[in-house]
């Protein structure tokens, strides 16, 4: 296994090595695993993974079991099973292959699109179908929902096939000469295509015109590029429902790592989700290489990862580590420009590969005091180091400084545990924006005298003052100025941390302290209060009655006052104990509640008359149909 590192990104090379002939016997093979150390120690994922010649394209199905390459000569394609790891199947065609895809999950259903303008439809079985569109063809991509092949290639139109139809439809016309290649999101169906002059055309597929156009070779082109050509659209890709990645002819991108074997590039195709890469080279083999850092192993090779991590732990030299990489400005630097050209330079993307030998004895030439400075840098770190532990200048808030160092000092604390073990960090109060204002505003001053800060916090009187003797440090810091700082005097840490651990012993004691503080407070609040009282003079008051009511005693209106202050429940209580409210259930289950008005005084005694009048009415009339009884019965009156 070959391991090369560029931009700390590491790649293992799972093809390299002696590929050994097919026609020789197994005896014969087992002996030159033997002899030769290379074949002995090459790792062969796939059995036969190779073409006889050169291999063009290579692509995995949609489910990940099976990998399908296309190749000559004669031009064939040929099946690799990754769960068997070994060749499936292999098919002869009529014409080399320009690029294929996968309309199934699996190689049930297979599209070819050949150099001679045929596309080539393919079964499980075998050769299904076969048609030609009318132009030279570079691209094509298959829309799910409609069912339409699009196929892009020395046209400005782009040729759509129906498959549920079996006919051709109208193109799309684009403003472009020419057109390389072309994709179609998953997630909403947008068709896009890139064109030879560097511009990208989105289209949509529902109403058959353009949404959309980027011009990317305007936007690539900067002062500091160096180009020969105008860049066109050689490699286009959808990333999810947002996101398209483009590729240039002139190869502007940033640039994550980069693969160099001996032979060309055709074709490059990522396992999905995972950390493989499958190459197609102008070669019979195959390339294999394995990324960790793009992602995992595929689980049918899932021992590449412990592999990979036992060569992490055992670190050999690289390829690249008897190489220095420079720049054009590095060689100028260094005054070699002119081996430009030499084999000394092995030219590779924006620079060149030299041996480190050379490189560290032309440095040591051109800058003889390289050691020198290299000593005083490491001299500043340990300098550096050494300021880091003592105490730092920390830049505190204009309001509510005790509680900001407070936050700070529990910020180190969880900083301190998290160098332990690893534990989620939360957002801190101090760089939050949402919390600016209680730093700022007087308004928001904690009041550390209130009755309820001091029961919460028993033990904040300690701490306060620890907190002040920093603070009048900070403060002594602040107005020196000086490089060197002094240790402040004061306690040692022995009686600091003695002090912290009797902070839970007298807990309890603390708290007993503040609550007879804050009593010893109330009881002086009251006296004061009442001599306050005492010297008042008290002076007469005049209250004026309202109209149509009647004034008995000062007696009635406190009692009225009091009734009113009272909630409603407990004046319904009152009213039902008076007997002026009853509280009964009906027969649906609900309340129902009589209320009686109650009569005043004045009404009573008008009632008790009314009453008393009424009987002597009734006393009188009886007293006179008694006389007219015997005066009709000729009695004699008395």
């Amino acid at each position: 296994m070959q391991v090369s590192s560029l931009n700390e990104v590491k790649i293992y090379s799972l093809s390299c090595g002696k590929s050994l002939p097919e026609w020789l016997s197994d005896r014969k093979k087992r002996a030159l695993q033997k002899k030769d150390v290379d074949v002995r120690r090459r790792i062969e994922l796939i059995q036969d993974f190779e073409m006889p010649t050169v291999c063009t394209t290579i692509k995995v199905s949609k489910d990940g079991q099976y990998i399908l390459a296309t190749g000559t000569y004669k031009p064939r394609v040929r099946c690799y099973d990754t769960y068997q790891l070994s060749l499936k199947f292999e098919r002869c065609l009529d014409s080399e292959v320009v690029t294929f895809e996968t309309l199934s999950d699996d190689y049930s259903k297979i599209v070819f699109l050949h150099n001679d303008r045929y596309i080539e439809f393919h079964s499980q079985s075998g050769f299904y179908y076969k048609t030609r569109i009318p132009k030279f063809g570079r691209d094509f991509s298959y829309h799910y929902p409609s069912c339409d092949l699009y196929f892009v290639g020395a046209s400005s139109e782009v040729y759509r096939l129906n498959l549920e139809q079996g006919r051709y439809l109208n193109p799309l016309q684009t403003d472009a000469a020419e057109n390389n290649v072309c994709d179609i999101n998953s997630a909403h169906g947008l068709f896009a295509t890139g064109t030879v002059e560097g511009r990208v055309e989105c289209w949509d597929p529902r109403i058959r015109s353009r949404v959309g156009l980027l011009d990317c070779a305007l936007s690539s082109v900067t002062a500091d590029s160096e180009i020969n050509s105008l860049p066109t659209i050689s490699a286009l890709k959808f990333n999810g429902a947002l996101t398209m990645a483009v590729g240039t002819s002139t190869g502007q991108g940033k640039i994550f790592t980069s693969l160099e074997p001996e032979h060309d590039i055709n074709d490059v195709c990522l396992y999905p989700n995972s950390g493989m890469l499958l190459t197609a080279n102008e070669t019979p083999k195959m390339g294999i290489y394995y990324i960790p850092v793009l992602g995992p192993a595929p689980r049918w090779c899932s021992f590449l990862d412990n592999l990979t991590e036992e060569l992490e732990e055992n670190p050999e030299s690289t390829v690249y580590d008897d190489y220095k990489f420079v720049t054009k400005k590095d060689l100028e630097n260094l005054g070699l420009t002119h081996l430009i050209g030499s084999p000394f330079l092995r030219a590779s993307m924006h620079g060149f590969f030299m041996d480190i030998r050379l490189y560290h004895k032309v440095k040591l030439m051109v800058n003889p005091f390289a050691y020198e400075e290299y000593r005083k840098d490491k001299i500043r770190q340990k300098i550096e180091e050494t300021r880091a532990q003592r105490v730092q200048l920390k830049k505190l808030p204009k309001v509510n400084k005790e509680l900001a160092l407070k936050l700070i000092e529990e910020e180190e604390e969880k900083q301190k545990s998290t160098w332990k073990k690893k534990v989620k960090s939360l957002p801190n109060i101090l760089t939050d924006d949402r919390f600016k204002v209680m730093f700022e505003n007087p308004d928001f001053q904690v009041d550390e005298e209130s009755e309820e800060f001091r029961l919460l916090n028993p033990l904040v009187s300690k701490l306060s003052d620890k907190r002040k003797k920093k603070l009048r440090l900070l403060e002594q810091q602040e107005q020196r100025e000086k490089e060197e700082e002094e240790e402040p005097e004061g306690k040692p840490s022995d009686a600091e941390s003695s002090e912290s651990s009797d902070d839970d012993k007298g807990w309890v004691e603390e708290v007993r302290k503040q609550r007879r503080l804050l009593q010893q407070e109330e009881r002086g609040k009251r006296q004061a209060q009442l001599r306050e009282d005492q010297q008042t003079v008290l002076k007469p008051q005049f209250y004026e009655i309202k109209a149509g009511e009647e004034f008995r005693s000062f007696k009635d209106s406190a009692t009225k006052q009091k009734l009113m202050n009272k909630t409603l429940e407990d004046r319904l209580k009152l009213e039902a104990k008076n007997g002026t409210l009853s509280v009964s259930d009906t027969t649906v289950g609900s309340k129902q509640l009589t209320f009686t008005l109650k009569r005043s005084e004045q009404q009573k005694k008008q009632q008790e008359a009314e009453k008393l009048h009424r009987q002597e009415r009734k006393a009188l009339r009886r007293s006179a149909g008694h006389l007219r009884s015997r005066h009709k019965r000729g009695r004699p009156f008395h």
